[in-house]
């Protein structure tokens, strides 16, 4: 026995010394992203508003209408969730020779655009892409071009590329569309390209920092582990062998007190369930229909209550309806009962995860009142009904 005991020990010793001389990851900066920013743009724009939408979209001598210096400017807000909120500012002059509104400019003069939209960002959808960081959006704006002054609907397609957490370049694509257009009014085209300068930021970890930080965990327990085996294994050696044999016996014994107890309690609880659900009784409905009137609606919100205080609780819901009209109107109409009975509920904030639900249709009767037996209104509407059973805590 104490051959065993030393031959552990030794095993022990040397598994754990071999786990502790490996070299433990470390989280370093490159494992966290920036998730949330104020981003300040500063930028060029150009824009096309020849009249032709796509048709000929690199024209630049002829459709492109650009200022050399600076002439776009921004400011968003970006979420966790992915989503931007951002309103510019654009200026720009139409050119004399340049197609505008499909006709030749034969007087210079200014563009003004004013756009608020929101983006999001296909990281999201796609995983983290380092430095590339592509976006879509829609919006709304104000234009005023071409002597005429419009509401517009905007559409953006773009990308932004970094080169730290806080400076990148920003290159965009707008389609904006008339909201009243007017006679001569066009669509247009508006691309940026600018600087971004990001703000106000808040770092997490990247999918690739979780991950470490995941093993790093895993590292730590798997080491206290070890210590905990290996101090098992020191106070093993010096129990006797009867001292060990009762104390799993006790240990046994005090377990299965404690499961007893537990399921019990769990028992009870369960029990008293079964009896609230029970004395809260059925959700009737009228002939023919599936709305809920006041006193359904009042049966449900206290169901709501119990399944609100009880977030671990599943439960089972069938509808029913009387055995007048066919078998299959039936079928139909008990699951739109059943339909409105868990919508119900979940507008109260209870998830449709914890509901089984299916509609019965005349399968279910309450009492005698089958396709062959006269029976009053009354006996009728006991079967127009939407029960609960409990399944799961």
């Amino acid at each position: 026995m104490k051959n065993k005991t030393l031959l552990i020990s030794v095993l022990a010793c040397f598994f754990a010394s071999l786990l502790f001389s490996q070299e433990e990851p470390k989280l370093t900066s490159k494992d966290s992203i920036v998730k949330s920013s104020w981003m300040l743009g500063l930028g060029y724009n150009i824009v096309d508003d020849s009249g032709d939408v796509f048709d000929e979209l690199f024209a630049v001598n002829s459709q492109w209408n650009a200022l050399p210096y600076p002439s776009r400017i921004s400011i968003g807000r970006y979420f966790k969730n992915g989503l931007g909120i951002e309103a510019i500012a654009s200026y720009n002059k139409y050119k004399v020779g340049k197609i505008i509104d499909g006709a030749t400019n034969v007087e210079e003069s200014d563009y003004l655009g004013l756009d608020a939209r929101i983006s999001y960002d296909l990281n999201r959808l796609v995983g983290e892409t380092g430095w590339f960081d592509p976006y879509l959006g829609v919006g709304l704006g104000y234009t005023d071009a071409n002597n005429n002054s419009r509401g517009t609907y905007n559409a953006v397609v773009g990308f932004r590329a970094w080169f730290s957490d806080r400076w990148g370049l920003d290159f965009s694509s707008s389609g904006k569309w008339a909201i009243n257009k007017e006679s001569g009014i066009t669509n247009h085209l508006q691309h940026a390209a600018g600087v971004v300068y990001q703000f106000g930021i808040e770092k997490g970890l990247s999918k690739k920092g979780e991950e470490k930080l995941a093993l790093i965990q895993a590292m730590e327990q798997e080491k206290q582990r070890v210590q905990d085996s290996i101090a098992a294994v020191n106070r093993a050696k010096e129990e006797a062998a009867l001292a060990e044999r009762l104390e799993r016996e006790r240990e046994k014994a005090r377990l299965a007190a404690v499961e007893k107890a537990k399921q019990d309690a769990e028992n009870d609880r369960r029990k008293q369930l079964e009896n609230k659900i029970k004395d809260l009784g059925h959700v009737y409905f009228a002939l023919n229909s599936s709305y809920l009137d006041r006193k359904s609606k009042s049966i449900l919100d206290s169901l709501a209550v119990i399944l609100a205080t009880n977030p671990t609780m599943e439960l089972k819901i069938t509808s029913h309806t009387d055995s007048r009209g066919s078998s299959d109107y039936n079928k139909w109409l008990s699951e739109r009962r059943v339909e409105r009975t868990i919508n119900y509920l979940r507008d109260k904030g209870i998830s449709l995860n914890r509901l089984t639900y299916r509609g019965l249709g005349e399968e279910s009767l309450m009492n005698e009142c089958d396709d062959n037996t006269y029976c009053p209104e009354e006996k009728h509407r006991e079967n127009r009904r939407s029960e609960f059973m409990l399944i799961g805590l």
